[in-house]
C-alpha cells in the first residue's frame, strides 16, 4: 500500500475540559496518514481516483470547528472514523498536537492509528 499524507494541518478551535479552554479558539496541527493504492490514480492522472488529501484536510476542519469536543482523544476517534468511512483507504494515522495545553511543554497531544476493519 501507498501512503497519502498531510502534515501540520492547523485549525483553530473550542477544545478543553476546563472551562477557560472553553472561551477561545486553540490551535491545533494534525498530522494524518492514509493508506491507499494510488496506482489507478496516477496510471489515469485522475484525482477521481486519488485518495484526495484536500478534500480530507476539508473535512477535517469542518468537523474540528462545527462538532465541539473536550478531549483530543475523542476528536481522533471521530476523525479516524470519518477518514476511514468517507474516503478511500484502508489504514489511518492521525497525530493531533495542542501547542498551548502545557506551558512547560512545546506540545502535548495524542496519535491513533485505525484500520478499517476495526470502524
Amino acid at each position: 500500500m501507498d501512503k497519502v499524507f498531510i502534515s501540520q494541518l492547523h485549525v483553530d478551535t473550542i477544545i478543553g475540559v476546563y472551562d477557560f479552554e472553553k472561551e477561545s479558539k486553540q490551535s491545533l496541527y494534525f498530522d494524518i496518514e492514509m493508506l491507499s493504492d494510488i496506482k489507478p490514480a496516477a496510471a489515469n492522472d485522475d484525482i477521481n481516483l486519488a485518495l484526495d488529501y484536500a478534500k480530507v484536510s476539508e473535512r477535517v476542519i469542518a468537523h474540528s470547528t462545527t462538532k465541539p469536543v473536550e478531549l483530543l482523544e475523542t476528536l481522533v476517534e471521530q476523525l479516524a472514523d470519518i477518514i476511514l468511512t468517507e474516503f478511500n483507504t484502508t489504514q489511518v494515522k492521525i497525530r493531533v498536537s495542542k501547542p498551548a495545553a502545557v506551558a512547560q511543554a512545546q506540545t502535548v497531544g495524542v496519535e491513533i492509528t485505525r484500520n478499517k476493519a476495526s470502524v
